[in-house]
């Protein structure tokens, strides 16, 4: 299984860049032949991903979030298939580059660095804990494709404002289109964080007897949860659309990237076997 690993470890980037091709040239050529062929290119993608991670774990006896660089590949897999599954609820497909491209800079930089030499700590070896982080990166990588699907609904915006019709205006979806996948998106992100949170709660008092839900890192995920269901609600309470909803979620994300980047460099959690 240590052959297969490497081999896919080698792979999986080569897999992304053709996948991350495919997009490209079918936003900028539009050809129907690599239109239908590019989710299977995705599809067989997430399915090679899949069989790696699989075969980390059960070869190293751990969940694959075990360092940074596992981590990376996990987040590699959870943008590229969030992503196909957004595709697969909506049926558009003009704009997976812009996504998939960030699972290929992922999946590069894990290919490479990558380690199987090290001491796991045994908590790490938890299945449940691999179910939550999973989940968790799942959740941060919907509110992620949000982020991307709100920038491109602004420049599209300004580009309707300043009358301006390029390859961007033709390629795009519509601004209600771009904004409901946003908004989907937030939701799917918001849903699977949910899950994680729900999972940390129970498996979090078995694996630390002395936790506090002061912890810096659960303070920051609670606060992130509550940003996006304030996202949520004021789209289906406050009735809001378009600019303002999308300007909303954008100054959540930033929120997000902020409060996880400054818990990131605290020491004072019990997060900090990461």
């Amino acid at each position: 299984m240590l052959e297969t690993i490497a081999i896919l470890n080698i792979l999986l980037p080569f897999l992304y860049a053709i996948t991350t091709a495919a997009y490209v040239y079918d936003f900028f050529k539009e050809r129907k032949s690599i239109n239908n062929a590019k989710r299977i290119i995705l599809f067989i993608t997430l399915l090679f991903h899949l069989v790696y991670l699989f075969s980390r774990m059960i070869e190293y006896d751990h969940p694959p979030i075990t360092n940074k660089f596992e981590i990376f590949s996990i987040l590699a897999f959870s943008i590229a298939f969030s992503y196909f599954v957004l595709e697969l609820l909506t049926d558009i497909r003009g704009t997976g580059s812009f996504i998939i491209f960030f699972s290929l800079v992922f999946q590069i930089v894990s290919s490479i660095s990558i380690e199987d030499n090290y001491i796991v700590p045994d908590v790490l070896r938890n299945r449940l804990l691999g179910l939550h982080v999973i989940s968790a990166l799942l959740g941060y990588s919907g509110i992620t494709i949000s982020a991307v699907y709100g920038i491109l609904f602004l420049i599209l915006y300004k580009n309707l404002r300043s009358s301006r019709f390029g390859i961007i205006f033709n390629r795009l979806p519509s601004l209600e289109i771009l904004e409901k996948l946003s908004f989907y998106s937030v939701v799917i992100g918001f849903i699977l964080l949910s899950i994680a949170i729900f999972i940390g709660i129970i498996w979090l008092p078995s694996a630390f007897p002395n936790y506090s839900y002061t912890d810096p890192k659960l303070v920051s995920t609670g606060f992130v949860w509550v940003v996006y269901l304030s996202v949520i609600l004021s789209k289906y309470i406050l009735t809001w659309y378009g600019k303002k909803v999308i300007i909303f979620s954008l100054f959540g994300f930033l929120l997000t990237m902020l409060s996880l980047i400054l818990t990131s460099i605290l020491p004072n959690t019990f997060h900090a076997f990461y």
